[in-house]
C-alpha cells in the first residue's frame, strides 16, 4: 500500500507572557559529586569516577546561515554560554550564507552528511523526512522530558516533529525614502496602485535607479516566492486550494502578474533580475540603487551597518485597490533539526533545547530583529530598532502569517517551475493565461508523482 504522507504547519502567534529562564536548557547535575562517591566506595569506583572526569568532551557540528546575519561575536558568544553550562560538550560551527547554506545542506541530506545539528527553512523539511535525512525530534523531545508546550511553533511530518523554529521573520515592504522623496513623495504605498506608480517614479530619478527589484535566479528560486507571490497573500489569495495546485484561472495571481510586467514594460525594474540571488537584491538596497523592495526583518541590520546615512522605513506590503479584509504576511523562520544520522543525538538536542530556552531566545531574537519562537520570551523593544517595533505592532500584529510552501512536496521544483513560466511571461514570449496553465500543468505532474511513490 502506498504511504501518504501528511505535513502539517502548527503555527500559533507569539503569546507575550512573563519570561521564564532555564527551562528545557539547564545541565542536569548528578545527585552526588564523583569524586566525593568514589572515594567513599572504594578504588576500583574510584578509578571510574577520576576516567569520568578527564574524559574528552563530545564534539557535534552546527551547520546553518544564522551567524553572518548577526552582529560580530554574538552568535558565538550564545555558543560560548551553552559549552559553559554543559561542559561535556563542544560545538564546532559551520557558517555559510543563506544560499550556500542550502546548497551544502541540501548535499547533506542527499549523502548522509548533515551536521549534527542544522539549520533547516520550513520548505526544506518535507523532502528531507522523505530522504531519512531529519531525526525525530519528537522522541529526541520525549526522552530527554523537554515541555514542548512552550514552542510557538512546530514543523512535522505524520504527526510528528522534524524542524523547531527557532525565531520567525516577516517580510515586509522596504522602502527608500531618499528615493522616495526625490521622486516626490513622503509616504508610503498602502495600495498596489499606489506601489505601481511610486516604483515607476523612482525609477525617474536618475540613473541606476530601479522602481522595484526582485530576485529571480532559478538556481536558488525562493524569488517567487519573497518578491511575487507575498503580494499575493497580502490581499488573501492563495496559490493552493484544499491541498492541491489552483493557478489556474487564478485572479489574484493573474493580478499580481499583470502589475510585475507593467514594471517591466516600463523599465521600473532592476535590470537582470533573472540572475539575481537574495544577497544580490540585499546589496542593491543597501547601495541606495532600489527604491522599493521585499525583505525579512534580517536585513535590518544589514542596511543600516552598510548604509548608514540611507534613510529608509517599512511597511506592510500593498494591497490590491479595494481590498478591505485581513492581509496574509510572509513569513521565514530560522529552523533547527538533528540529523538523523548523528551518532550524539541527545547531546544534539540539547543545543536545541538551549536556543529554545526563554532567555536564549529572546536574545537570539533580539539581535536578530525577529519574532521569538519559544512563546513566553516578550521581544524586547529596549535597545532594538524601531522599525522592528514597528514591524511586530503595526504589521505582524494586524496581520496572519502565511507561506504556501511550507510543508508542500518539492516546494523548490513547484517555485522553480512557476518562476520560469513567470519570467517567459514577462518577457512576452508566452500570454498571462498560457503562463497560469502551462505553470499549473507542472505543479499537476509533480503533485502526481510524489502521490505515486
Amino acid at each position: 500500500m502506498m504511504k501518504k504522507r501528511v505535513l502539517s504547519f502548527m503555527l500559533s502567534t507569539v503569546l507575550v507572557g512573563s519570561m521564564l529562564s532555564g527551562c528545557g536548557g539547564a545541565q542536569e547535575k548528578p545527585d552526588k559529586d564523583p569524586v566525593t562517591s568514589a572515594a567513599n566506595t572504594g578504588n576500583t569506583q574510584g578509578a571510574a569516577g577520576a576516567a569520568a572526569e578527564t574524559a574528552e568532551p563530545v564534539t557535534i557540528e552546527f551547520q546553518q546561515w544564522w551567524e553572518p546575519e548577526l552582529p560580530d561575536g554574538s552568535f558565538q558568544a550564545l555558543i560560548d554560554q551553552f559549552e559553559e553550562e554543559n561542559p561535556d560538550i563542544k560545538v564546532k560551527v559551520l557558517s555559510a550564507p543563506s544560499a550556500s547554506n542550502k546548497e551544502l545542506v541540501t548535499a547533506g541530506a542527499a549523502t548522509g552528511t548533515l551536521a549534527d545539528v542544522v539549520g533547516l527553512d520550513g520548505q526544506w523539511v518535507y523532502d528531507f523526512v522523505r530522504q531519512d535525512a531529519l531525526a525525530n525530534i519528537s522522541d529526541l523531545m520525549n526522552e530527554s522530558g523537554y515541555d514542548s508546550s512552550e514552542l510557538s511553533s512546530q514543523v512535522q511530518v505524520d504527526g510528528s516533529t522534524y524542524m523547531i523554529p527557532v525565531i520567525n521573520f516577516v517580510y515586509p515592504l522596504f522602502v527608500n525614502m531618499d528615493i522616495m522623496n526625490e521622486a516626490g513623495y513622503t509616504e508610503m504605498p498602502k495600495t498596489q496602485s499606489e506601489f505601481t506608480e511610486m516604483a515607476k517614479a523612482c525609477a525617474a530619478t536618475g540613473q541606476n535607479v530601479a522602481g522595484f527589484c526582485m530576485a529571480m535566479n532559478l538556481e536558488n528560486p525562493n524569488g517567487i516566492c519573497n518578491d511575487i507571490l507575498s503580494w499575493v497573500w497580502a490581499s488573501g489569495g492563495k496559490v493552493f486550494k484544499d491541498g492541491k495546485p489552483a493557478l489556474k484561472d487564478n485572479k489574484e495571481v493573474a493580478d499580481v502578474f499583470a502589475m510585475m510586467k507593467e514594471l517591466k514594460d516600463a523599465g521600473a525594474l532592476t535590470p537582470g533580475y533573472e540572475t539575481l540571488k537574495e544577497q544580490d537584491k540585499v546589496d542593491e538596497f543597501t547601495n541606495g540603487r532600489i527604491g522599493i523592495s521585499v525583505g525579512t526583518l534580517a536585513h535590518l541590520s544589514l542596511f543600516s551597518a552598510g548604509n548608514p546615512n540611507m534613510t529608509y522605513d517599512i511597511c506592510q506590503i500593498p494591497v490590491k485597490d479595494g481590498y478591505t479584509g485581513q492581509s496574509g504576511l510572509l513569513y521565514g523562520s530560522w529552523g533547527i533539526g538533528v540529523a538523523e544520522h548523528s551518532e550524539h543525538k541527545a547531546e544534539a538536542f540539547k543545543l536545541v533545547a538551549f536556543l529554545m530556552r526563554a532567555d536564549i531566545n529572546k536574545e537570539l531574537s533580539a539581535l536578530a530583529n525577529a519574532l521569538p519562537g519559544n512563546k513566553t520570551a516578550e521581544p524586547d523593544f529596549t535597545d532594538a530598532d524601531p522599525r522592528f517595533e514597528k514591524a511586530f505592532k503595526d504589521i505582524y500584529q494586524t496581520s496572519y502569517l502565511e507561506n504556501e510552501f511550507v510543508g508542500v512536496p518539492q516546494s523548490n521544483e513547484l517555485m522553480r517551475t512557476l518562476s520560469e513560466q513567470f519570467q517567459y511571461y514577462l518577457n512576452g514570449d508566452i500570454t498571462l493565461d498560457e503562463c497560469l496553465n502551462k505553470a499549473q500543468d507542472e505543479w499537476d505532474k509533480i503533485y502526481e508523482e510524489e502521490a505515486n511513490r
